[in-house]
């Protein structure tokens, strides 16, 4: 008995080193700490140690547990998941766009570049070929990992909505070093910039509520989203946020990943309706509904928002979800013949005007297996 004992410890303290070594690693990020961690605890967002959301958000809906959601992610039967045709894509030379053009290209997922008054915004860059700490998970679709951080111009404004492995890529970030002007990013998230090599100097870390007035002619305005946060063992020590995109002739929504609440309407009825609303349609389940948004509960949103046009992403690149890859577009545009809204489709890499509200996209994922 004593034997098996001192066996079980020799494992146990093993298991542990091992952890402590493997999260010790930078594509972890760092927790927050010193003034980052005193300024967090002064938010009125952050109770009992962690970042809430404005109304109770359970993990999972009534009636799931973890272990038939993760039964079923890891054993239940699924369906094209992902595509074995190659994602369709157009190849843009980013750097030859006018400066003159309020234009925006998806690099799939949650991912997009957009030029607006001539400045270079990006929005959580995850430009490889995984959306996870090792290579060899979550892997992208083929064709859909088709821009890199080599085809990107300098960017004037770097936008991060939270710190997910889909979201915020330690690879992608540690690319564009040096060619970043400002980051732009949720309480907290700024330790992991720091960490990979980003000064603070650089860093523009605020709270719900918060306005910053990036220049003459772009205003961010950070406002809420009903999600959760954390890279690895530790979560929600970090802020996870929707931001408001506000410009002299423009005023778009830039979603991250949320779940459907009453935070929408309160911002659609604060700004007064938006150009564009970028919302996330993609990796959902109704076990987890509360958190991301089911393709119904977009359409109410973009509704709620008052948005003249609505993105969809969060698909297109990575399956983290149980549904097919062509799901969330096929079903958010079948129920859109009831709802009535706006929606815009681009392809991988396609040129999207924003000052052009009757621009036509195709449904690039009919036909593909």
């Amino acid at each position: 008995m004593k034997k098996t004992m001192l066996i079980i410890s020799f494992v146990l303290i093993t298991v542990a080193i091992l952890a402590v070594i493997l999260l010790s690693r930078d594509i972890f990020g760092a927790r927050p700490t010193g003034a980052r961690l005193e300024l967090i605890k002064k938010s009125k967002n952050f109770r009992d140690g962690k970042f809430q959301n404005l109304n109770p958000t359970p993990s999972l809906t009534e009636g799931y547990s973890y272990p038939s959601v993760l039964y079923n992610f890891f054993f239940g039967t699924k369906l094209h998941v992902v595509p074995e045709d190659s994602i369709p894509h157009v190849k843009t030379d980013l750097k030859r766009i006018s400066k003159l053009a309020n234009a925006l290209v998806w690099f799939g997922h949650s991912s997009y570049w957009m030029q607006i008054h001539g400045k270079s915004v990006l929005v959580d860059p995850v430009l490889n070929d995984h959306a996870a700490p090792f290579k060899s998970m979550n892997k992208a679709f083929k064709g859909a990992a088709s821009y890199t951080a080599d085809d990107l111009p300098y960017i004037d404004y770097l936008i991060i909505t939270h710190d997910h492995w889909d979201h915020l890529d330690y690879e992608t970030i540690r690319k564009l070093k040096g060619r970043v002007g400002k980051v732009i990013c949720g309480l907290g998230v700024g330790a992991h910039l720091e960490k990979w090599g980003y000064p603070a100097s650089q860093l523009i870390e605020k709270d719900w509520g918060d306005k910053v007035v990036l220049d003459e002619q772009i205003t961010l305005h950070f406002t809420p989203a009903r999600h959760f946060s954390g890279r690895s063992i530790f979560s929600n020590n970090t802020l996870w946020t929707s931001y408001v995109l506000e410009t002299p002739s423009l005023k778009i929504f830039l979603g991250g990943d949320s779940g459907y609440d009453n935070h929408y309407e309160e911002i659609g009825r604060k700004f007064g309706g938006f150009d564009l609303a970028i919302l996330e349609n993609g990796q959902y389940n109704v076990a987890w509904k509360y958190i991301h948004a089911m393709p119904e509960d977009v359409l109410r949103a973009g509704k709620d928002l008052r948005a003249k046009r609505i993105l969809p992403v969060h698909s297109g690149k990575f399956a983290l979800a149980a549904h097919a890859w062509y799901e969330p577009l096929a079903r958010i545009t079948e129920l859109n013949k009831n709802a009535g809204q706006t929606l815009i489709t681009p392809m991988i890499g396609e040129v999207v005007n924003m000052d052009d509200e009757q621009q036509k996209f195709k449904h690039w994922w009919l036909g593909l297996k």
